[in-house]
């Protein structure tokens, strides 16, 4: 190999690892609290099947009974068809209850692990 060669390989390499590290980031879990599960039980508002990230909508009560809406993160569209997720899986009007890792600013968002419909179905929201 020739040093013009290398010096190409070499450079193109860090071009890639440069480029991928966002990458990487966009995948963190640090937003969510990962050291506590919780759940929350409501009615599908809107299901978004899009990358990259699949997303949930509820409409749920908090413990005083008041509206609120919760928003659901999902994995990307091909780790969610290998656990068997599809465009129609939920739909709005479902009822659910979501289960996962709460945002950490205390917002109304979690990163699911997995729901439960209404008959007791479960769907995993994680691919393992």
């Amino acid at each position: 190999m020739t040093t013009k060669r290398f010096k190409f390989v070499i450079a193109f390499a860090a071009g890639l690892i440069l480029a991928s590290s966002p990458v990487f980031a966009h995948h963190s879990t640090a937003e969510y609290d990962m050291t506590a599960s919780t759940s929350v039980r409501g009615t599908v508002t809107k299901f978004e099947w899009t990358n990259p990230h699949a997303y949930i909508t509820i409409a749920a009560k908090d413990d005083k009974g008041n509206a609120v809406e919760w928003s659901g993160e999902l994995g990307s569209l091909g780790m969610l068809a290998r656990v068997n997720w599809k465009r129609d899986t939920v739909k709005p009007g479902d009822e659910i209850t979501i289960y996962g890792n709460r945002a950490r600013d205390g917002k109304a968002l979690m990163r699911l692990e997995k729901i439960v419909f209404a008959n007791g179905q479960e769907l995993s929201a994680q691919v393992r």
